[in-house]
């Protein structure tokens, strides 16, 4: 026995003097109370660390998460960790968030001390971790890739168009009164009087109308116009019974006429009274606009596909197809019916804005000529809710943008309507947005990654720094993997609970930011250094662990070197063992290093500490056991790094990690619990 039980052994002498006194004592017996008796086996054990086989695994290391600033003050979990583990992973203090700034300087004093005290104690250290999704400085990263603002001249204004409407492509939907009615000829409109009329207003027309202006503010209206003589009429902008009046006048030459208006409504026409004029005169276009202060247009997507991911749109109709090949949208009508027989459709989770002018931009063509029919509905009872113009295509390429003002608030779905083309539609990077006038413009997608890129450099090469000395185990990558698509990365892509410490780094570097980690690891550290990925749940599920194997083989066929698994096993007593030992031969097939990186285990059905029984308390001694049984037996020694205990003791109540749970192999109070002599028979084979 290598720990003496001192209180028992004082317990035993009393009772030894005592039969001294009165010979009949001998013959009384008291059992030892069972938790006596289980202290004492659990004494009998030596420190974890030495029931490590090192002849069979040289190169094995038993190590302990740790709190950083606990172990460096070199209090009791300090001697407790010398006396049991070979090497320390520190919780959260060598992790993004807790070394960037929000200035983006870092403060690498914790972890130089953490160096110094581990080398003091004689235990290696486990780097955790270089890039993850978790514990992440995300406001200084998300400022660096924020809109940049735009800098301007504040005396400086623009000039805002309101509104414009253009005869060579609009027609004339204005109202009119009077003896004349103006005609669009040639891409003009045209008004013919042929005698003085007796008042001003006995001819007058809307040339333009649904203007948004600004009450108060000052517009312009510009026409360009001639007339077969010179003379002049009346323009007005704003409404009934509300207009600002102004007279202009026009030659024999084509000319840009401008005229100052106050706003006087939110919603104006444009309208000429002409009675007076004898003769025609033509007009090209109207513009209304004001002046503003600088500001950035800035396109809001509601919808963007190249169409790379092969998803096409929803539709229907007629037999038709909307099929991708090739990253196009191919949409297929085998014969003519009324347009609206066939149609694609995207539909939105939330309705549009009514009022809102939203634009269409896409690449087109057609297998023959024809047209399609692009607009916005409104799906409960499939009436419109704002419609664009026709777009023509033909068998070449060619970009289109057009707009419409939504005009229902219950419009919630895009559609293309084209049955009455018989043939194949093709089309290409498909926008649909609307523009907010902004002070700041959006990086781009090659922008933000070229800035995140430095960020991922400059931190793990800051990192390596401090620590490539002592260092020589890193967990670069963590907890790549999405649970619920278990072979494509975690996005933060539409998550609307994200977490203040939050950031994704894939969602902007995208696959290779694994890569880049890797190699940056590989370039900043020391040529020893063992380069790990992590993951937790591969236990559980077993398609997980095999995309993240996946990943690896990507990863080192873009170059990068990655030396080991980790397999986080946050566990229960009563986790498939079937599935844990899947999970070590998938592993062991890599032909990597395997580390179980973060063991700890709970009672089935989270059965907190005060709970626990004793049968809990052995089923969890072995569950150890096997665990660890299994990691020796399947393993390989070569490729056995070692087993780290998250938690070695009891989960405090307070504890932001499997709170009030007995998940240690100590108790609180440093007690060896019968997970002790699991884990270490599990360690020796016994």
């Amino acid at each position: 026995m290598k720990y003496i039980n001192k209180l028992l052994l004082g317990a035993v002498s009393v009772l030894f003097m005592a039969s001294c006194v009165e010979d009949s004592l001998l013959d009384y017996r008291v059992d030892k109370p069972e938790s006596v008796v289980q202290q004492e086996y659990l004494n009998d054990y030596d420190v974890l660390k030495s029931y490590v086989d090192r002849s069979a695994s040289p190169d094995f290391k038993l190590g302990a998460g740790v709190s950083l600033n606990a172990f460096n003050d070199k209090g009791l979990v300090y001697s407790h960790i010398m006396s049991n583990f070979d090497e320390v992973t520190a919780g959260y203090a060598m992790k993004h968030g807790a070394i960037v700034q929000n200035n983006g300087s870092m403060n690498f004093s914790g972890v130089e001390k953490f160096v110094a005290t581990a080398q003091e104690a004689g235990v290696t250290i486990y780097g955790h971790t270089l890039a993850w999704h978790a514990n992440q400085n995300a406001e200084y990263l998300n400022s660096i890739i924020a809109d940049r603002e735009v800098e301007f001249d504040p005396d400086a204004t623009v000039e805002v168009v309101d509104g414009i409407k253009d005869y060579a492509v609009d027609p004339f939907d204005g109202w009119f009164g009077g003896p004349v009615t103006p005609v669009v000829q040639d891409g003009k409109l045209v008004v013919t009087n042929t005698e003085a009329q007796p008042n001003f207003w006995d001819i007058q027309y809307h040339v333009a109308s649904g203007i948004p202006t600004i009450v108060g503010t000052n517009h312009k209206v510009t026409l360009r116009i001639k007339g077969s003589t010179a003379g002049e009429f009346t323009l007005a902008l704003g409404t009934w019974g509300k207009t600002d009046n102004k007279t202009i006048s026009i030659t024999e030459e084509w000319q840009e006429v401008t005229t100052e208006f106050i706003g006087l409504v939110d919603n104006s026409f444009v309208m000429i009274q002409s009675g007076n004029y004898v003769g025609t005169y033509e007009i090209e276009w109207v513009k209304v606009t004001h002046q503003e202060a600088p500001s950035v247009i800035v396109p809001r997507y509601i919808y963007e596909s190249d169409f790379s991911d092969g998803e096409p749109l929803g539709g229907w109709g007629n037999g038709s197809t909307r099929t991708v090949v090739d990253g196009e949208l191919l949409m297929v009508n085998p014969s003519v019916v009324n347009f609206w027989e066939a149609q694609a459709a995207i539909d939105f989770p939330t309705p549009l804005t009514d009022g809102e002018t939203y634009f269409l931009s896409m690449k087109i063509k057609g297998s023959a000529a024809g047209a399609v029919r692009p607009g916005f509905q409104d799906p409960s009872d499939y009436s419109s809710g704002g419609d664009f113009s026709a777009i023509s295509f033909n068998t070449e390429w060619k970009e289109v943008t057009v707009q419409t003002t939504v005009t229902k608030e219950s419009a919630s779905r895009f559609l293309f309507s084209y049955g009455d083309f018989a043939g194949t539609i093709y089309i290409d990077d498909l926008k649909l947005y609307f523009e907010e006038s902004a002070n700041s413009l959006p990086l781009t997608p090659e922008e933000k990654a070229d800035t995140l890129s430095w960020a991922l450099d400059n931190w793990i090469a800051g990192m390596m720094e401090v620590s490539k000395d002592y260092v020589h185990a890193w967990d670069v990558v963590n907890e790549p993997m999405d649970d619920g698509n278990p072979y494509e990365l975690k996005t933060g892509v539409g998550k609307t609970d994200m977490a203040a410490d939050e950031f994704y780094w894939q969602d902007y570097l995208g696959k290779d930011y694994a890569v880049m980690a890797f190699n940056l690891a590989a370039q900043y550290g020391s040529p020893e250094d063992k380069l790990f990925i992590n993951d937790y749940n591969l236990e559980y599920n077993i398609d997980k662990c095999k995309g993240l194997i996946k990943y690896v083989e990507y990863i080192e066929e873009q170059g990068a070197r990655v030396d080991g698994i980790g397999t986080q096993m946050h566990i229960n007593t009563n986790t498939d063992k079937d599935k844990i030992v899947e999970m070590f031969n998938l592993l062991a097939a890599t032909g990597k290093l395997i580390k179980i990186s973060e063991l700890d285990m709970g009672i089935a059905d989270g059965v907190i500490t005060a709970d626990a029984t004793e049968a809990d308390l052995q089923a969890q001694a072995d569950m150890y056991q096997f665990v660890v049984e299994k990691y020796l037996e399947l393993i390989p020694a070569s490729q056995q790094y070692g087993i780290t205990v998250w938690s070695p003791l009891d989960s405090p109540k307070e504890s932001s990690w499997r709170a009030d749970q007995p998940i240690g192999l100590w108790n609180l109070n440093y007690y060896r619990k019968p997970a002790y002599a699991g884990f270490a028979d599990g360690l020796s084979g016994n």
